[in-house]
């Protein structure tokens, strides 16, 4: 089958490799979509943490975010399956540690992470194998360009989970990107208040398309790492405050921004240490959450899309086969793409 495969940092190519087989407990699935997002971008640039630690190298199978249907089963493995549209969970633990045992296998220190972590090959390919326990299956009414966005919008319900806002509640969304975009929707499905934040005109112009009001630039003075906001009132803060970017001064600016009491969400990552006071949480008795991974958000972004109260389509802006995939990771925009963040594969282009 074709499989698209980084060989080294900023070398990559479009691959014959065997077809996977399904072992004990796992199914093959077809691809029929796949996202690609930051975490490949630095795979591909050689930025990503994990090359460091040792738990990626290369070459690498990228590919975690993704949709298709079950073409065939493990021997051990309930046939019903045969023939299902699913996605899944991109985090594999060991099953059999502490975490694991206590559904929090997104953690485990033996985990691979399906096209990034472990060697586990990824979604950008013909084929995809995948253990039966991390599959989501799909009802007709999420499509291919949601059912690849599932994974991406699991991160961002357990980030307004995390944020613990309410209908009436004031949220500010650091980062309107992919991920940033996906908690705005999400929470605004919820009846809250959302303020949008973005470093370019670009992306918030694209949040106003999307029907957000509040919507404000972040702006750093020269030659410093302070952070201001042009036209937010936040005289008296947040409920919560995302950092959905990956800028290593936000999260101090979210501790600043967020009201006594609230809390404070990480959900994107920078390439370089983050500095905060903690002293700024302490003295406000304000809750710092992190979020790693879709795990435990996968289900119900399913029915979340299933419903149309969210509708993330727009936020894909092009889909390629694997041939564009080099182009996509390089930064060059497809012809004619669309405004949004997200760039999808069809394999079987």
């Amino acid at each position: 089958m074709r499989a698209f495969v980084i060989t080294a940092p900023g070398r990559c190519e479009v691959q014959e490799v065997p077809a996977p087989h399904p072992a004990p407990g796992q199914v093959i699935v077809d691809v029929e979509r796949a996202g690609v997002c930051g975490t490949d971008t630095e795979l591909f640039t050689g930025n990503m943490a994990y090359l460091a630690s040792g738990d990626a190298t290369y070459p690498l199978r990228i590919g975690h975010e993704w949709c298709g249907r079950v073409s065939e089963v493990g021997d051990d493995v309930d046939p019903s399956w045969l023939g299902l549209r699913v996605t899944g969970d991109t985090m594999l633990g060991c099953r059999a540690c502490h975490l694991c045992r206590t559904g929090r296998q997104h953690l485990c220190v033996q985990r691979f992470e399906i096209g990034v972590r472990g060697g586990w090959p990824g979604a950008l390919a013909e084929q995809l194998s995948v253990p039966v326990t991390a599959l989501v299956p799909l009802p007709d009414s999420v499509d291919e360009v949601r059912g690849a966005l599932v994974e991406p919008g699991g991160n961002a319900l357990r980030t307004v989970q995390g944020a613990q806002v309410q209908s009436g509640s004031r949220l500010l969304v650091i980062g309107p990107g992919t991920i940033g975009l996906l908690v705005a929707q999400i929470a605004r499905a919820h009846g809250v208040q959302v303020h949008l934040v973005g470093r370019s005109q670009y992306s918030r112009d694209f949040a106003h398309s999307l029907g957000f009001e509040q919507v404000s630039a972040l702006e750093q003075a020269r030659d410093t790492s302070q952070h201001t906001l042009g036209g937010v009132d936040v005289d008296d803060g947040f409920d919560a405050v995302v950092d959905a970017s990956n800028d290593p001064g936000v999260p101090s600016l979210a501790a600043e921004l967020v009201a006594p009491g609230g809390r404070v969400v990480l959900v994107g990552l920078s390439g370089e240490p983050s500095l905060l006071d903690t002293r700024k949480l302490a003295l406000k008795d304000v809750t710092a959450v992190g979020v790693l991974s879709a795990s435990g958000g996968l289900q119900g972004t399913v029915d979340l899309y299933a419903s149309g109260r969210v509708d993330p389509r727009p936020l894909v802006a092009a889909t390629v086969g694997l041939d564009a995939v080099a182009d996509v990771l390089a930064g060059t925009r497809p012809v004619g793409a669309g405004p949004g963040p997200k760039i999808h594969v069809d394999p079987r282009r």
